[in-house]
């Protein structure tokens, strides 16, 4: 059986919201997010959702299209 994340089913801090914020900004995938800050990718997707914070990727061309 996989284990747990320690964060789990813990309340998120604001100090966490701003860190989910600042990675989420930079771009930096869902599931190395999770890694960072110790939860699951579904609970980082869940927050982002809750929060307004946008997970996708700004700086990539869809479908690896030529500008």
């Amino acid at each position: 059986m996989a284990k747990k994340p320690a964060n789990s089913g813990k309340v998120w801090t604001d100090q966490q919201v701003r860190q989910l914020k600042e990675l989420a900004d930079g771009n930096t995938p869902t599931r190395v997010i999770a890694l960072k800050m110790d939860r699951s990718p579904a609970a980082i997707q869940a927050k982002a959702s809750g929060e307004g914070i946008s997970l996708k990727p700004v700086n990539q061309r869809p479908y690896n299209r030529k500008p």
